[in-house]
Parts: C-alpha cells; sequence; structure tokens
C-alpha cells in the first residue's frame, strides 16, 4: 500500500524539515527499498506480489519502479476500507496467506516477511507493531472484515485497536519484532542507518566535521550567546532544531548562520531530528543556554582517538555559590566514575555509532540518561578536562535543593520503571508549582 511520490501530495509531515520536493524524493527512495526487499523475498518463495496505490497512475509506477509487480489503484475509502478491499480481492483469487505492508519502514527485511508467513502456518493473524502505536504489517489466513472496523486511523492506538478486534474476533495472533516507520523529521536517523540507500536525499557524512545540534523552544534569550563563538569555525556545522518556538529564536539562529531544522516538540525528537540532517563524523549535542569551551573540538577529537566511545564536558554552573559549586562536583563525579553526564554536559558522539544505536528515545525526559547508559555498553565515555558553562536559571528559578531532588527523584523512578511520559508530566508540574 503505497503512495505516488509527488512533491507536495506525499509524506506531507516531512515538507517542514525536508521541503516539498525532497520529501517525495524520501518517499521514492523508500518505495524502492521496500520493492527490493518484497521483490528478492517473492523470488525466493514463489509469492505474488501487488503494489496498491494511490496519486498517479499504472504507466508513472512502472516507469519508476519497474515491471515485475502487479499495479492496481486503491479502493475508495478510508485506509482500513482501502486494505481491507485489497484483502479481499486477493483471497478471492485464491491467495491462501496474504500479508499487507507500507512502504514507510526502512527497517524491513527478507527475515521479517519470513516471520510474517512462517507465523501464519499456526496463527490466524499477524502483526508487526510500529513505535508510533500502530502497524508496519498485517498477515492474515482468512479475510477478516472486523480487523479493520472503527480504528481510528492515524493515531498512537491503531495496533491496540487491531488487537482488540482480533480478540473480540476469537482469532489468534502472532507479533513481529517492533519497527520504525518514517513519519516525522525525528524518524530520519532510522534512513542514516542505510545511509548508502538514502545517499542523494539525506547529508552525506563528511570526515573530519563536526556537527553541533541544539535543541530549542522559546530560547531567543539565549541562542544568540550560545553561537556567537561556534557560528563560523572550520569544519563545525551547527544544527538548531526548533520545536516550534514562538519568539525570535528561528530568527537569531538563522542570523547567526545555523541550518534550522523545523521538527515535533520534545527535545529527544529535537537532536534525533537534527542527528538525521546533520552531515557532521561526529554529533555534539548542546543545549541551548551552554558555552562550549573555545577549544572543544580539540577535545572532542582527543577522546575519539583514545578509542572512547563518546565523551562529555566537565559542568560549570554560571552563577556563584557554595551549592552550585556542590552540584558541579557531584556531576562532574559522577560522570567520571558512573559515565553517565548528562545532556547539559554537551554530550558527543561519532556519527555512525549514534545511527547504529538508534539515537535518542523520543521521549520528553530522561533521553540523556537513557542514551549514556546503551553508549557505555560500547565502549568508555570520556570527561574533558575542560568545562561547559551553563546557564543557572534552572537553580535559580527553582532552588538548588528543590532542583536537585526533583532530579534525584526522576532518575530513581525511570530506574523503578515509571514511563518518561509519566516523569514529565510530574516534573512539569513541580517545576511550575
Amino acid at each position: 500500500m503505497t503512495r505516488f511520490p509527488e512533491p507536495g501530495r506525499t509524506k506531507t509531515r516531512l515538507i517542514p524539515a525536508l521541503g516539498a520536493d525532497r520529501a517525495a524524493a524520501l518517499h521514492r527512495c523508500l518505495i524502492v527499498r521496500t520493492l527490493d526487499v518484497v521483490g528478492h523475498w517473492a523470488e525466493a518463495h514463489r509469492c505474488d506480489v501487488e503494489v496498491r496505490y494511490a496519486g498517479g497512475d499504472e504507466s508513472q509506477f512502472r516507469a519508476q519502479f519497474g515491471l515485475e509487480a502487479r499495479y492496481s489503484p486503491q479502493s475508495e475509502g478510508a485506509l482500513g476500507e482501502r486494505m481491507n478491499s485489497a484483502v479481499a480481492v486477493a483471497f478471492s483469487e485464491g491467495a491462501k496467506r496474504v500479508v499487507v505492508i507500507g512502504t514507510d519502514c526502512p527497517g524491513l527485511d527478507i527475515s521479517h516477511l519470513t516471520q510474517a508467513f512462517e507465523q501464519l502456518t499456526h496463527r490466524d493473524v499477524v502483526l508487526g507493531p510500529a513505535t508510533d502505536g500502530g502497524y508496519y504489517l498485517l498477515g492474515m489466513c482468512r479475510p477478516l472484515p472486523t480487523l479493520f472496523e472503527n480504528i481510528v486511523w492515524g493515531t498512537e492506538t491503531v495496533l491496540r485497536q487491531t488487537l482488540e478486534r482480533a480478540a473480540e474476533a476469537g482469532v489468534t495472533v502472532g507479533q513481529l519484532p517492533l519497527l520504525s516507520d518514517v513519519d516525522y523529521a525525528e524518524d530520519l536517523i532510522q534512513c542514516r542507518r542505510i545511509e548508502d540507500q538514502f545517499r542523494d536525499v539525506l547529508p552525506r557524512m563528511m570526515a573530519g566535521r563536526i556537527s553541533i545540534i541544539i535543541p530549542t523552544l522559546n530560547e531567543a534569550a539565549s541562542i544568540t550567546a550560545t553561537l556567537e563563538h561556534i557560528r563560523n569555525l572550520s569544519n563545525v556545522e551547527v544544527i538548531v532544531a526548533d520545536g516550534g518556538s514562538h519568539d525570535q529564536t528561528v530568527d537569531l539562529a538563522q542570523a547567526a548562520r545555523a541550518t534550522v531544522v523545523r521538527c515535533n516538540r520534545g527535545r529527544g525528537k529535537q537532536m534525533n531530528a537534527g542527528a538525521a540532517l546533520a552531515s557532521g563524523e561526529v554529533l555534539l549535542f548542546l543545549h541551548a543556554d551552554t558555552k562550549l569551551p573555545d577549544d572543544f573540538a580539540d577535545h572532542v577529537w582527543q577522546a575519539l582517538r583514545e578509542g572512547n566511545s563518546g565523551g562529555a564536558f566537565q559542568l560549570h554552573i554560571g552563577a556563584s555559590g557554595w551549592m552550585l559549586r556542590l552540584i558541579e562536583f557531584g556531576a562532574n563525579l559522577r560522570s567520571r566514575w558512573l559515565q553517565l553526564p548528562y545532556g547539559d554536559q554537551a554530550i558527543y558522539v561519532k556519527a555512525s555509532d549514534f545511527f547504529r544505536l538508534n539515537g535518542f528515545q523520543n521521549w520528553p525526559l530522561m533521553e540523556d540518561y537513557d542514551f549514556c547508559r546503551r553508549l557505555r555498553k560500547t565502549g568508555r565515555i570520556a570527561v574533558a578536562p575542560a568545562s561547559v558553562t551553563t546557564s543557572a536559571r534552572r537553580w535559580q528559578r527553582l532552588g538548588v535543593l528543590r532542583t536537585t531532588l526533583i532530579n534525584l527523584a526522576c532518575v530513581v523512578a525511570f530506574r523503578l520503571g515509571v514511563s518518561p511520559v509519566t516523569l514529565a508530566r510530574w516534573y512539569r508540574r513541580k517545576a511550575d508549582g
């Protein structure tokens, strides 16, 4: 199930980050990859392949994507009706097992198709869950229209609703590994993992370059000072990943000649979006109210030359007071002993390793803590003998003791299994209370 890659009418949620032409080009790459995977599997297993399309016509699809598949226009109606119609036709023509997939999942490979058809030998239905709450694959052994009824399509509850319909119908269900669709800018890191197939659409990695990624949301008061001494450096790319600022943040960033990526709100999502559109060999994630030391690049390259998996800087808080010095001491001790620096210490990592680790979780909180826990499993996280200077505004607004206790409570609750979404709501209430 797919759509013809026409600029302005496909991958529209990626247009703010890529523009209409590049979004359509990316969709074309996704279709090519999906057809390649499906074609190789079908050739080995004597399976029929049908492309159900919206937009364009058969001649346009054949001209761009080849002659091997059967091309048919999708029926009218909502997504569920169109999928149900395609499945019903396949069974009416004699199919014994039918698998429906989209073309939005670059992680789909032959193994997933093999698992799907194997599960359908002893299950009625198989589902491939997607990280956005939907599914990237649906397979069945007979027509089951109920699986498409009363589903709120395009929401994070599609998979759950489909499982509920399956339970109501009394059918057995198997599930495949979790994969990610590419719908938003933060999802593009999935494409960077297989960079050679998207090199004409997404940036190519440039050896010796550092990409500094700064997530912002209404940071007009601090962004100019942060960018001032890094905007004209040789072999340094600066990307501001903005989550919808309504102040002058974007204008000020562009005036400082930073590349601005417009993306969904949430620090994890914003940093992933910026990383996906970065060209650096190394990615450095910098908070908008934090200043790097003048010689930061030397420390980054030295740490990576020594074989570390990544690194960060020591923390300095830009205000006086013995309690703040105590906070700095604790943060720097934690970073060295536990190799768990936080985001305000400017975490850096090789881009290839970042994409291999699937980047940050798309969480509103704890994304830096989680990433460093995964990163340190691949090697040591270095702490540079130099400090970043971060604003004291958080500690000044809430008080040093209260801020410290809130941060500690978040870490403990996260380790005990509390969801980052729940933690973010609690954090906001405590911060605003």
